[in-house]
């Protein structure tokens, strides 16, 4: 799952869901250093993670996808599976995709919090161009594969060019949102019962 399922699958806490969201960029000792509930936040993001990960269904999906993007199958179909969530949204949500963001936004905007400054360029980018509801378009997809790509290309010093995984995403896109509608209850019923264990 990818940045919009992390927010939504947060309790309704600014604090949690900024560290759900950002989990992956704000580690070791710098995580150390913030709020007990971004902390908690975080620790759901590896949950989460760590289920879809394991889970056999998201094993399926990624078996759809084309040989030359098997390595990076898990990759792909995190963003997949934000663009299922994010078109089927109001199946999931009593309110609509756009109400949603602009709703968390305000409440980050309101509930500011001291963040190192990686994190901060990123939060500031996903809401200046509404990234969490942009996954509703295969163009926001594509986007998201090459933001992907870049920041591996920079670790790695090689191109990757992730974005072209989404002809994966057209040819097998019927079966790929009938595996993301069987899973994500799934998803949502392991996020509520680790919710209920104590930190």
């Amino acid at each position: 799952m990818n940045w919009l399922a992390h927010v939504f699958l947060s309790e309704p806490d600014v604090e949690f869901q900024l560290g759900n969201l950002l989990a992956d960029v704000v580690r070791g000792a710098q995580r150390d250093s913030m709020s007990a509930n971004f902390i908690r936040g975080a620790a759901c993001h590896k949950a989460i993670d760590a289920f879809t990960d394991a889970h056999p269904i998201v094993k399926r999906s990624r078996a759809r996808l084309s040989s030359e993007r098997r390595r990076f199958s898990g990759v792909l179909v995190d963003v997949f599976y934000d663009y299922f969530l994010a078109r089927n949204f109001e199946r999931y949500s009593s309110i609509a995709l756009d109400a949603y963001t602009s709703a968390f936004y305000a409440s980050v905007k309101a509930h500011p919090m001291t963040l190192p400054p990686d994190a901060q360029l990123m939060l500031e980018r996903i809401m200046r161009y509404d990234l969490l509801a942009s996954y509703a378009r295969v163009q926001g997809v594509e986007r998201a594969l090459n933001r992907i790509s870049t920041y591996l290309g920079s670790r790695w010093r090689k191109q990757f060019n992730l974005e072209r995984g989404v002809a994966d995403l057209l040819a097998h896109e019927a079966a790929l949102a009938a595996d993301f509608h069987e899973f994500f209850p799934a998803l949502q019923a392991h996020v509520r019962w680790e919710q209920q264990i104590p930190a």
